[in-house]
């Protein structure tokens, strides 16, 4: 499904057809082992499940230039033993598909040892045509969006829950709304543990204290595209408040 021109909507990718270019956010690798050090037991099945999500992905289209849109990894200040295990292995397959740039989100204090270890480059955004492709943790200067129609950001985990008379269920989602008259397109997070940040609250209000990034005021514009086995147009953000 496109979200937008030329960019459609690959599981929890985008793919920029005109550039051939694929864009993952926020994988979080190493997410497992902070949480069991927190005496949080759970499996550590995400690796296994991100690998074949990722192969599912990179047999569809053609592809020149993978982009990790930010945190890659998940520990702030050290590099754990999960993470260089793990984020060199996923490394491997992605360069192994297309050149590899890494995106600095606010988790990638400590990345330029792994990113060295591949030889892949690190930037704070990355401009494509009219297409930004930046984290979403901060704004960026002024002279860096001069020219550009469209902004990719990650770093908000959108998700979405529906629910039944018994039940609720969730599931992750992309935004696309408005940033100063940019397209402004929020991707899902690519971890596998959780299915991230439910955006939908009792009020607006309340909804608007929940949003982490600074690109996002106010959502109650943006269309909403669920990612189950393919993308589904939701409606806007306002319709299910």
């Amino acid at each position: 499904m496109e979200i937008s021109k030329n960019i459609e909507i690959i599981d929890l990718a985008l793919y920029l057809k005109k550039h051939k270019t694929l864009i993952i956010a926020d994988m979080h690798i190493g997410y497992e082992e902070e949480l069991n050090k927190k005496g949080i037991l759970i499996p550590r099945f995400q690796f296994k499940d991100t690998v074949n999500r990722l192969n599912k992905i990179l047999n569809k289209p053609k592809i020149k230039i993978i982009i990790i849109n930010g945190d890659l990894k998940h520990e702030f200040g050290t590099i754990s033993e999960q993470e260089w295990r793990e984020t060199l292995k996923i490394l491997d397959l992605l360069t192994g598909n297309g050149k590899v740039i890494l995106i600095k989100g606010n988790h990638d204090t400590i990345l330029g040892p792994i990113a060295r270890k591949r030889d892949v480059e690190i930037k704070e955004y990355y401009k494509i045509g009219d297409i930004l492709i930046i984290h979403g943790n901060k704004i960026p200067d002024k002279n860096i969006l001069k020219g550009i129609k469209t902004i990719i950001i990650g770093h908000e985990h959108p998700a979405i829950s529906l629910r039944d008379k018994v039940r609720a269920e969730k599931f992750k989602c992309f935004l696309k709304g408005n940033y100063k008259k940019k397209t402004l397109i929020v991707m899902p997070s690519f971890i596998t543990a959780t299915e991230g940040t439910d955006i939908l609250n009792e009020s607006n209000d309340i909804l608007k204290k929940k949003l982490i990034s600074p690109f996002l005021n106010n959502i109650n514009n943006f269309e909403i595209f669920i990612v189950e086995d393919k993308a589904y147009n939701f409606g806007k953000v306002k319709n299910h408040l």
